[in-house]
């Protein structure tokens, strides 16, 4: 076999060409802008809703935020920087593998004061280590591997204490402006992506985790997928067609998942006499027709899709359509090319807080035409979470590998509430099947049988 090297190429890393002081910097911007999101995010509610649990699938949000400053403490503090603990009497409270979610209210937590300035204590050592750690050496600290990690842990809790929100009851507490409308004319139902070998994952990316890496060949014949994700409006028309009540569109697991929990629709949807709602961090509207769906499960995006006449899109095939630039062979980093997001890429960081129009982002387009592969919904593949050839666990087993196996289906792409540092073309999300108050939606593919 000819070696891949010669015929399919990545982008360079991001950091090439940047000095130790400059890395150190983007490190420090990027944990920063993270804390100021665990920040508001804690901030915007009062002590009470601080240690209340909000939903079981969900921990009380003042546990999330001590959790991030224990790992911090971990990993910067303890590891690369080789200082004394702070609070190791609390380690075990914070390890997300002692504790179920529904068990950590129970726990003796830190209160919302003890546990501001614990997180505020260990930020002031992280950046005191981040000024003198070596940069190399170590592939720990190689990059600031090491703090980009905690940047996207933090920003992961982040989106997860978003997500508590959305099951918040109460008034609203989160303002954003609204998310942009359509700014394209017309778009084509779906793309044919043609058939053929790519880059899949990536062995250069400075802060790819363990389940991204190494970059390797995938042969994936051609396929048509979704031009946008799969919109409210065209979800309407699954719902009129009695969609949910239908066997023959759903998996075994599925229908028994459907029946067992009696969901006729989104999370957060009700249908009212004028057509659908919804509530959105506490307001309640009308469901736009022209945004993508949003919490739906695996199972509810599989269904969808069979009565469609298509199928979810495997995860290869969703990061071909995303990363290939047929023009060059090369897996760009990101839809549109190698450079960071930014505001007119896509819909990240909380910035709104809802998805954005169908067609919102032209700027994001893919090299082959697919629109919104970053941003506004993560959107289900039909793969099991599963490594790499190749996959080495690093620095820890705990953050991929006991999660492999068919349990779990890959989700990529991100979503409104996900940061620009804690996404890119070759991220890899994961979840139950079942879960819907993630900011889940989806895209359909199909065979191109003969193309």
């Amino acid at each position: 076999m000819t070696d891949v090297t010669e015929i399919l190429t990545e982008a360079p890393s991001v950091f090439e060409e940047r000095s130790a002081e400059q890395v150190r910097d983007h490190a420090a911007l990027a944990l920063t802008r993270a804390r100021e999101r665990s920040t508001a995010l804690t901030d915007a509610v009062d002590d009470e809703d601080l240690v209340r649990q909000h939903s079981k699938l969900m921990s009380p949000l003042v546990w999330d935020l001590a959790h991030i400053g224990s790992q911090e403490e971990l990993w910067l503090v303890r590891d690369v920087g080789g200082r004394e603990p702070l609070r190791p009497d609390i380690d075990d409270l914070y390890d997300a593998f002692q504790h179920p979610r529904a068990d950590r209210p129970s726990l003796p937590l830190l209160g919302p004061a003890e546990a501001r300035r614990y997180v505020g204590e260990v930020r002031a050592k992280a950046f005191e280590v981040l000024e003198k750690a070596p940069l190399s050496g170590r592939r720990l600290t190689e990059a600031a591997f090491a703090f980009g990690m905690i940047t996207q842990h933090e920003q992961q809790h982040d989106e997860t204490m978003l997500a508590t929100h959305q099951l918040r009851r109460g008034e609203p507490v989160l303002h954003a402006p609204a998310a942009p409308g359509r700014r394209t004319g017309p778009l084509p139902e779906e793309v044919l992506v043609p058939g053929g070998p790519f880059l899949m994952g990536t062995s250069v990316e400075p802060w790819a985790l363990d389940n991204e890496r190494p970059a390797h060949e995938v042969d994936v014949p051609a396929f048509f997928i979704d031009t946008t994700p799969v919109t409210n409006g065209q979800y309407f028309e699954f719902l009129d067609a009695g969609g949910y009540d239908q066997r023959r569109w759903w998996s075994d697991a599925g229908w028994e998942y459907r029946t067992a929990h009696d969901i006729t629709a989104p999370r957060f949807w009700r249908r009212e006499p004028g057509g659908w709602w919804r509530t959105r961090f506490g307001v309640d509207e009308p469901v736009p027709a022209d945004q993508p769906v949003v919490h739906v499960s695996f199972y509810e995006a599989e269904a969808y899709a069979r009565w469609a006449g298509k199928r979810l899109p495997t995860e290869a095939e969703w990061e071909k359509a995303a990363r290939w630039d047929p023009a060059t062979g090369q897996s760009r980093r990101y839809p549109w090319g190698n450079e960071d997001p930014k505001p007119e890429h896509a819909n990240l960081g909380q910035v709104h807080l809802s998805p954005a129009a169908a067609g919102a982002y032209p700027a994001g387009a893919s090299a082959l035409g697919v629109h919104q592969l970053i941003g506004d919904v993560w959107e289900w593949t039909s793969s099991d979470f599963t490594g790499y050839p190749g996959f080495a666990a690093f620095p820890y087993r705990e953050y991929s590998e006991v999660f492999f196996g068919p349990e779990y289906k890959v989700l990529r792409g991100g979503s409104f509430g996900t940061d620009a540092a804690a996404i890119r073309g070759t991220f890899r999300n994961w979840d139950y099947p079942i879960r819907r108050q993630i900011f889940s939606g989806f895209r359909c593919a199909r065979d191109a049988e003969g193309v």
